[in-house]
């Protein structure tokens, strides 16, 4: 079914993305900076989320708070009990439920960098930006996928100045953000309903059901497993550019097929007929053993055609 997709949909972070983002600011509001990255610390001690792995990487110094009581609010961010008060961290949504204003931070979604906030249930705290940074070879990869006529485009739940900033970076001009992790398998369900044939590419539990309702799913081979179980293709690598050249593939192969079958009708059409003595009053007869040398150049013009799908 690979050679059939036109619309390629790239989820950001781990796909596109180097799935290993760095904390590149600190802003606090009502507590100073180094007991900001401590609540942060303690709280994302039990996130699994790749930013998470970010504050602790740069708050590795911190000593950490007891926590009690941690949940993690599916597309918003985390929250536990810290110092006897309900303690939240995640995006904006999160925070601007609990009745509290968010400054706009606007000069960290222009620069590609996504600001988590932190807050206690009566007050806002701060916000830590992170950001990251996009891989190597992803400019390439959705260039290549470009030529091969594919509509590309990015998937993710960043709001939508940061996600434009990335898909800008990556040569992506339709961006879908702010898409719950839920709803990401409805996007997918709706694009399929506009009468798209969607490859879904990601690599983390978010992505299950997407690649499950997808036309095809492919997981990046650096992913959850849950990702590559759910996945029809599991990439080896950790680079997109693989997409594109399993979408290369599968159009060379059918082409090679459709080659192969046409030449063994052909070929048989013709030379069938002509061995059952189709030219006999002609004068022109083949004697078995002629028949059975010209059956056996069909198969090895076919399986050499074949072989040619190496050079891919």
């Amino acid at each position: 079914r690979l050679h059939s997709v036109n619309t390629v949909v790239l989820d950001k972070t781990g796909t596109l993305t180097e799935g290993k983002p760095v904390v590149t600011d600190m802003i606090s509001d009502s507590i100073d900076r180094e007991e900001l990255l401590q609540i942060a610390v303690s709280l994302e001690t039990y996130s699994e989320h790749p930013f998470a792995a970010a504050i602790l990487e740069h708050g590795k110094h911190c000593e950490k708070l007891p926590v009690t009581d941690f949940q993690t609010l599916p597309g918003q961010g985390i929250s536990a009990i810290i110092k006897g008060k309900k303690c939240f961290a995640g995006n904006r949504r999160l925070i601007e439920s609990l009745g509290l204003q968010v400054p706009e931070y606007a000069e960290f979604t222009q620069q590609g960098k996504t600001p988590l906030h932190f807050a206690f249930e009566d007050r806002f705290l701060g916000a830590i930006a992170v950001a990251d940074a996009l891989k190597e070879d992803s400019l390439d990869a959705v260039r290549a996928m470009h030529k091969l006529g594919l509509n590309v485009i990015m998937l993710t739940g960043d709001n939508a100045v940061t996600a434009k900033n990335i898909a800008d970076k990556a040569d992506i001009s339709q961006v879908i953000s702010d898409v719950m992790p839920q709803d990401k398998a409805q996007v997918i369900s709706d694009l399929r309903s506009k009468g798209h044939k969607v490859l879904m590419v990601g690599d983390g539990i978010n992505d299950a059901p997407a690649l499950v309702t997808a036309d095809i799913g492919m997981a990046i081979g650096s992913g959850t497993d849950i990702a590559m179980e759910s996945a029809d293709i599991v990439l080896m690598g950790n680079s997109l550019l693989s997409v594109a050249n399993a979408i290369g593939l599968s159009k060379a192969t059918i082409r090679n097929i459709k080659q192969n079958l046409f030449w063994a009708f052909f070929y048989n059409i013709i030379g069938i007929p002509i061995a059952c003595g189709a030219l006999y009053p002609l004068g022109i007869v083949f004697n078995p053993m002629i028949s059975s040398l010209l059956m056996s150049i069909s198969s090895i013009f076919v399986v050499t055609n074949a072989l040619r799908i190496k050079r891919v």
